[in-house]
């Protein structure tokens, strides 16, 4: 399962952000790369042909850390937005999240369900951090 618009690298496309801020906002659209939308062949190199992911009763998570590391240094909840069925929520910056050093950091998207069990998405967010003025 990965985010709509997977590249065949283990990161998508980077997003430049400001140390100290707390947006802009990331939006992301989970879809399976295992399952077609209703009426289109599935194509496993186009995310347009991927059905949605059903967050009903899931909650959407991203660890937060520098590349190049171990250390997680954030867990940022991703709210849903309703219908949930259509695999679509967006990222909330902690307040202190991005207090970082200049530098490239990376995020792992990952679902909790209600029965326990967890899914983590393949692919990661790249994000490049510059200093704040």
């Amino acid at each position: 399962m990965s985010l709509l618009g997977e590249s065949k690298m283990a990161y998508y496309e980077t997003i430049n952000l400001v140390a100290n801020d707390t947006k802009p906002y990331i939006d992301i659209v989970l879809r399976d790369s295992n399952k077609p939308l209703p009426g289109i062949n599935l194509d496993p190199d186009d995310p347009s042909t991927w059905h949605p992911i059903d967050l009903t009763g899931v909650t959407v998570k991203v660890h937060f850390r520098a590349i190049g590391t171990k250390e997680i240094l954030d867990t940022l909840d991703c709210v849903k937005h309703a219908p949930y069925k259509d695999g679509k929520c967006f990222m909330v910056w902690n307040p202190e999240t991005l207090a970082v050093e200049a530098g490239t950091y990376e995020g792992e998207v990952f679902l909790e369900y209600e029965d326990g069990n967890t899914l983590t998405i393949f692919d990661r967010l790249k994000f490049k951090v510059r200093e704040d003025f």
